[in-house]
């Protein structure tokens, strides 16, 4: 899969690492923005039992 990228990605080597950065802190990004409040929401965080005498 990464060979993949690598190969549809255009440009020189320091464009494409340059652009493979940008793809990381979008995913990131998203992750962060969408994704794990959504999970937030879905996974019940009261049941704790570590610490629970």
């Amino acid at each position: 899969m990464y060979a993949a990228l690598w190969r549809i990605l255009p440009g020189p080597l320091w464009v494409r690492i340059l652009l493979v950065l940008i793809l990381l802190a979008a995913v990131l990004y998203s992750l962060a923005t969408w994704v794990f409040p959504w999970v937030n929401t879905i996974v019940d965080n009261q049941e704790v039992t570590v610490g629970s005498p």
